[in-house]
């Protein structure tokens, strides 16, 4: 159903927030219901799906046959069908406060003089000291390193704004780093789409192509696909004779055709003697874990190799991440927000009613940037929970 529904959508230009209003849900809800098939508990579901239905067919779409999808699961969490609260004692998130939070945040000059801030505490990690490694994040660091270096296939999941780049280019940095003797395959996906309609498609032939530029850069392709594998595989084999390791990396996975999915697993299979020649590191997000679902007959052979690994949110890690963040303009966090203000964040970014936590690194600097602004802009010392739930 969630994928139905969202081609539903995207094929009509119907954007989520516009049926969400329509049909009186929260854009997180929505958000629960299209992306993993979940209502609030005690809402009416019958109405909900009801209104959808009839908001697509006035909209020119076709309605959702929900008769021949799944029932919605629903989360433990009560309906968002009240009236909306007032905004000052309201702790769910409403659509305008996630639109906000997804925007990008810049701090200005004056909140920087304001805090003593040197440099921008927000700013991408410009070396490995500046990555924030929680418990769950150093896992998946070292699993993708494992990966990249003894072989393995693997998908790293997370929300946009969860940190997923970052890992990615930290990985890079630390083969080269350590002078690690492999050869990471990137290939360019900047008009990547999952179908011809809306972009290219990466293809089996795409990624031979990538592979033998970074194994084999001066070698002229062949032109016939069964020359161009073989040439392939031989290529692989003679660089692994030479001591090198071979990981392919593909960013946006999430967009990639089914059929390119499957073809992955091809290229698992090529080896030398039982050595394994090529790894396949996958980066998306959690519509790749849709795809990947074991439920889906499609990529059933791809499913039972690949090692699924999710990015969570900093839940119980916030104030770390903060004190970590800081740290590189050498200012004590008390200096920029009091305890108050880290739980009002926490509150900010939890959702109480039909979504999962936003507690990811770039909503967080998203919202907390704002509230250092406005901070600044009030003359208050710090940032306390006031200024937070005012943002």
């Amino acid at each position: 159903m969630t994928l139905r529904l969202k081609s539903i959508l995207a094929n009509a230009g119907i954007k989520q927030g516009t049926l969400a209003k329509a049909v009186s849900l929260s854009r997180p809800a929505l958000n629960a219901l299209i992306n993993h098939g979940v209502l609030p508990t005690g809402c009416d579901q019958p109405r909900v799906r009801s209104a959808i239905s009839v908001f697509l067919l006035e909209s020119g779409a076709p309605a959702v046959d929900w008769h021949l999808e799944e029932e919605p699961a629903c989360a433990n969490t009560p309906a968002p069908v009240s009236p909306p609260q007032d905004p000052d004692t309201a702790t769910e998130i409403n659509d305008e406060e996630i639109q906000m939070l997804l925007r990008k945040q810049t701090l200005t000059p004056q909140a920087r003089r304001h805090f003593g801030l040197t440099a921008d505490p927000f700013a991408d990690p410009a070396s490995a000291d500046e990555v924030f490694l929680s418990a769950d994040i150093r896992y998946v660091r070292e699993s993708m390193y494992q990966v990249a270096r003894h072989g393995g296939f693997m998908a790293v999941i997370g929300e946009s704004g969860a940190g997923k780049s970052t890992l990615r280019e930290e990985l890079l940095d630390r083969i080269r780093r350590e002078e690690q003797a492999i050869i990471a395959v990137e290939p360019y996906v900047q008009a990547m789409e999952g179908t011809e309609k809306n972009g290219k498609t990466l293809r089996s032939l795409h990624i031979a192509e990538a592979v033998m530029s970074a194994v084999a850069p001066l070698a002229k392709t062949m032109s016939s696909p069964q020359a161009r594998f073989a040439q392939l595989h031989a290529a692989l084999r003679d660089s692994a004779r030479a001591g090198h390791s071979h990981v392919l990396i593909i960013e946006e996975a999430h967009c990639l055709p089914l059929a390119t999915l499957k073809h992955l697993k091809r290229f698992r299979e090529l080896k030398d003697g039982l050595r394994p020649l090529l790894s396949v590191i996958l980066i998306g997000q959690p519509e790749l874990q849709v795809k990947l679902s074991e439920h889906n007959p499609e990529v059933r052979e791809v499913v039972q190799r690949i090692e699924i690994v999710n990015l969570p949110a900093l839940d119980t890690e916030l104030e770390s991440y903060l004190t970590h963040r800081f740290k590189r303009n050498q200012l004590p966090l008390e200096r920029v927000l009091d305890t108050s203000a880290i739980e009002a964040l926490r509150a900010k970014l939890t959702p109480t009613r039909g979504a999962a936590s936003l507690l990811y690194p770039l909503a967080i600097q998203n919202t907390l940037a704002a509230a250092m602004n406005r901070a600044a802009n009030l003359g208050v010392p710090t940032v306390t929970a006031d200024v937070v739930r005012g943002v």
